[in-house]
């Protein structure tokens, strides 16, 4: 495979860990897409409509800021991106990112974790947000596959 990237933003630690696991079996260097503003428990209340994450999400045009510079990506071939699955699609932290990237010609392979939600969604809308690059279809990481779970994955992506 080709060197690749694991970038992940994970609001209350369950993203991070699939990252973590993808990255072992990937072989892959990490990183975490940081808000400026960090997201408060507050701040993630989906109940509450003027919670932080409900206003963002009820707008396709938010884009929260990112606490550095997006990473140069120039070094991969493949950039996984993972998530937890918000209102069905990727959080707008994420499209941020995604948007301060030069994605041209990489392999984006979206994966997500989510209480009840696939990811089908979030990776048609990562298409329409860079079309530059090819992104897969992806993969949920509820289940929390095994080393050699994922590593067989990653090989039946052929990248």
């Amino acid at each position: 495979m080709n060197k690749s990237l694991v970038a992940y933003f994970s609001a209350t630690g369950t993203t991070e860990g699939a990252a973590n696991a993808l990255a072992k079996a990937a072989r892959a260097d990490l990183y975490r897409i940081t808000p400026a503003q960090p997201y408060s428990s507050r701040d993630l209340n989906w109940n509450n409509s003027s919670s932080r994450s409900s206003v963002e999400m009820g707008n396709d045009s938010a884009r929260p800021a990112l606490a550095q510079v997006a990473p140069d990506l120039s070094p991969y071939d493949v950039v996984f991106v993972g998530f937890p699955i918000w209102w069905y699609v990727e959080p707008r932290i994420v499209d941020t990112f995604l948007e301060s990237c030069d994605l041209s010609g990489k392999a984006v392979v979206p994966f997500a974790t989510s209480g009840s939600s696939g990811i089908t969604r979030a990776a048609s809308r990562m298409r329409d947000i860079v079309p530059q690059a090819r992104v897969l279809d992806g993969r949920m990481m509820n289940d929390r596959p095994s080393t050699s779970e994922l590593e067989a994955w990653i090989r039946g992506l052929g990248l």
